[in-house]
């Protein structure tokens, strides 16, 4: 699947404390993606803060990105829900509005088995009818994905790719050659973790979910489209220059230092969701100085 390859990037969606979206600055986010070349938009993932919005307010977030950039670059949608009903019908949403493909988490209050998330996954890549890509997300969902689940759902009609969290010691070889021992020749694997992107791509991958992309997506396509060409020391030496960012992530989140990300850029001024606090002043230097370190 060419929808699911390269960089994909992950914007922040800027709401105010209601929830309702801004839709002209979502829209100038999006179209700086566009321009920086990505390959695709991963609208309302866990960056874009999808479980803290209305069903009505992704729907006007998707239709935005439809308008805006749609026809102009893929755009992957979010259609995560606590309910199976739910996440069927923000897929058929987001299938209305035109978007070219849908990326699914198991999201939860009890705890989920592994039979339950395969019947939800196949409802929603049925009711969506659009390429959908398997969420495995244990930081937020606390559900990790089996080889053999993912091999299963690999088998279901419009599932057609992973995005999986960094292995464990960053064996990208060894989780991929098994994976792809198991799952269709044509079924896509990729990584989040933007802080071992590089070692993913550098691995072969099929794609990288970037969170960082979101809001530097020149940056992050300049280390995508290296490691892509095989140039391990361009690879790392840009890698290097995100290693202070990487740091900022690991430490307080990526969703928390996005929104500090875009106030240092100037590109908005929004805070995260309630009950998310946003990064105290004292904090906030080092966001600078870290995108000085990529910038400069």
């Amino acid at each position: 699947m060419t929808l699911f390859t390269g960089l994909s990037a992950f914007p922040i969606t800027p709401a105010d404390a209601s929830g309702h979206v801004d839709i002209a600055v979502l829209t100038r986010l999006l179209e700086r993606i566009h321009l920086a070349g990505a390959d695709s938009i991963g609208l309302l993932g866990s960056t874009g803060g999808y479980a803290f919005l209305s069903r009505d307010e992704r729907r006007r977030a998707v239709e935005a990105a439809m308008t805006g950039v749609g026809g102009k670059i893929p755009v992957i949608v979010g259609v995560g829900a606590l309910r199976t009903d739910e996440a069927q019908a923000l897929a058929r949403d987001a299938r209305a509005a035109g978007a070219d493909g849908l990326l699914l988490a198991p999201m939860s209050y009890t705890p989920l088995t592994e039979e339950e998330v395969y019947q939800h996954f196949a409802a929603v890549a049925e009711a969506g009818e659009l390429p959908l890509c398997i969420y495995n997300n244990p930081g937020t969902t606390r559900f990790t994905f089996s080889h053999a689940l993912i091999a299963r759902l690999a088998k279901v009609a419009n599932i057609v790719a992973v995005k999986m969290p960094l292995p464990p010691e960053s064996d990208f070889k060894g989780e991929m050659g098994l994976l792809r021992q198991e799952t269709p020749k044509d079924f896509s694997i990729g990584y989040s973790g933007d802080w071992g992107a590089a070692a993913g791509l550098l691995a072969g991958c099929d794609a990288w979910y970037s969170v960082i992309a979101g809001l530097l997506p020149a940056e992050a396509l300049a280390l995508t489209r290296a490691a892509q060409a095989g140039d391990t020391a361009e690879t790392e030496r840009l890698d290097q220059k995100f290693q202070p960012l990487w740091n900022l992530f690991k430490e307080f989140g990526s969703f928390r230092v996005m929104y500090a990300i875009a106030e240092a850029l100037d590109l908005c001024r929004i805070d995260p969701p309630r009950p998310i606090l946003p990064l105290s002043v004292t904090e906030r230097p080092r966001v600078r100085s870290a995108l000085d370190h990529i910038l400069r």
